[in-house]
């Protein structure tokens, strides 16, 4: 068996914590022999709701943390001040090299200053994205940045397309992944001062593939591999994603089950309906890293079920394998 990877997760985190993270836990350290969770949080709350599973002891710790990080909080003053708090103890694990990874559904907030200020960027990394995987038709594409930087400008943009870059290839395989930068037409000469000085910049950029503008609508196509954006726009394009596909799951069940006709319909494509819209469920991509960073920071959802947290768990066992941090490293280097 290869070195562990260990992560460090914010056991009070989220709307359904500790029971979600618990669990979330349990069936990730069952699922890779490489891992090695710390569940950091009121050891009280946690270890009676480990008592409920079987695992394996030795590669689940407790780590007690006495202080929560609310959602509502100003995060640069509950950093400062919760020190023993979960997030905060947890990301120092990853900052004293106790821990490979963070993840957390907790306060997003703090997660991005966090990440910024305790584990702290590479070299050369001028701004750290958030970089979730977004379901399309022709599998995913890596929307970044979608809620670290509102204020981010071109330069920060072409980083975050070669970080994209470095992601697709080693994590999800695809070689030459391309790049799209999200623009409200698709003529170079369109859009905000913002996308008219990045787009030339992209354009000229020799190591990655960009094939210029993307809209909004081209997106769930799968029209780029990598949807290149700053943070406001990048967050309003995964909200919409986001309640758009709630809408249409209601939508879909309220319309199987108007009658009889359409009840044993849906019970003939039951199975391969399933099996269709689970391409589409947010759970099974994890939580969104924040690329550029000195160690790895995950963020997942708030309201994240178990299968959310553990599939953001593994994915900190590819990431760490894949040394992405050190490739994005050297990659920016380059420059």
């Amino acid at each position: 068996m290869s070195e562990l990877v260990r992560v460090a997760l914010d056991a009070m985190g989220g709307d359904e914590a500790p029971f979600v993270t618990v669990k979330g836990a349990v069936d990730a350290v069952k699922e890779s022999e490489n891992l090695k969770v710390f569940l950091v949080g009121k050891s009280d709350i946690v270890e009676k709701e480990l008592s409920k599973y079987d695992y394996n002891k030795e590669r689940i710790e407790i780590i007690n943390a006495n202080e929560v990080i609310e959602m509502a909080e100003p995060p640069v003053m509950a950093i400062r001040t919760k020190k023993d708090s979960s997030i905060v103890k947890a990301m120092y694990m990853v900052n004293h090299g106790e821990a490979d990874a963070y993840v957390s559904a907790g306060s997003t907030g703090a997660t991005l200053v966090g990440g910024q200020v305790i584990v702290g960027r590479l070299k050369g990394v001028d701004r750290a994205p958030l970089a979730p995987l977004i379901p399309t038709e022709k599998g995913n594409s890596l929307l970044i940045d979608c809620g670290a930087n509102v204020d981010a400008r071109s330069n920060h943009l072409v980083q975050f397309a070669k970080m994209g870059t470095v992601y697709m290839e080693n994590i999800m395989g695809i070689k030459n992944p391309t790049v799209g930068i999200v623009n409200i037409g698709a003529e170079e000469e369109k859009g905000n001062a913002l996308v008219k000085e990045t787009f030339p910049l992209l354009k000229n950029c020799p190591d990655i593939n960009f094939i210029g503008s993307i809209e909004a609508r081209d997106i769930p196509a799968g029209g780029a591999d990598i949807i290149v954006c700053e943070a406001f726009t990048g967050n309003v394009i995964l909200k919409m994603y986001e309640g758009v596909a709630k809408s249409m799951m209601h939508v879909i069940k309220d319309s199987l089950m108007s009658s009889l006709k359409t009840k044993i319909g849906a019970l003939l494509i039951k199975d391969d309906l399933k099996k269709s819209l689970g391409n589409y469920s947010m759970d099974k991509y994890g939580g969104a890293p924040m690329l550029g960073l000195k160690g790895l920071v995950v963020k997942t959802h708030g309201s994240a079920t178990d299968v959310e947290v553990k599939n953001s768990i593994l994915q900190c066992v590819t990431f760490t394998e894949q040394k992405i941090s050190e490739k994005i490293s050297e990659k920016l280097s380059q420059d």
